[in-house]
């Protein structure tokens, strides 16, 4: 059972040992990355399955800040991994399919979750798709590796 959980600060060393392939890693960073960069606005969460560390993600309650085409009650949704060990079973599409009201009942003044995906990263897409976030139609140049979707999942009506 796919699970999803709060991570403190603290808490490096429950999922020091996630790490995705070389390919993506440009895509969503290192755990390590994610420890170390400043960033107050972002609180850590881990994907367990079974009670086992299998992935990570960062909710950014600063987003809007950083990006203009984010509203001041929108999150964001960002650095999201999956182990590459535990890729292909289902965990990542678990996860983003509980997501949504995962998010809504931790940051309940939250309108929308939003991310950017890069087009060369299909795969990721589709599943953020498929999980019910909504492609904007409009691309943000800002990326390091190019163009990339910008995504919007609604957490409230």
């Amino acid at each position: 059972m796919i699970t999803l959980q709060p991570l403190g600060r603290d808490g490096y060393d429950r999922v020091a040992h996630i790490a995705v392939t070389p390919q993506q890693e440009p895509f969503c960073g290192t755990i390590a990355g994610h420890f170390q960069a400043d960033e107050p606005g972002c609180d850590f969460h881990l994907i367990a399955r079974d009670g086992r560390p299998v992935g990570f993600f960062k909710i950014d309650r600063d987003y809007a800040a950083r990006y203009d085409f984010a509203a001041p009650d929108e999150l964001g949704l960002r650095g999201v991994m999956v182990d590459a060990r535990e890729q292909g079973q289902g965990s990542g599409k678990a996860a983003m399919r509980a997501l949504g009201p995962y998010v809504a009942r931790r940051y309940p003044q939250a309108r929308a979750l939003v991310l950017t995906v890069n087009e060369a990263n299909p795969l990721a897409r589709a599943v953020y798709l498929a999980a019910g976030f909504r492609d904007t139609g409009a691309l943000h140049h800002g990326g390091q590796i190019g163009p990339q979707h910008i995504l919007r999942l609604p957490l409230r009506g």
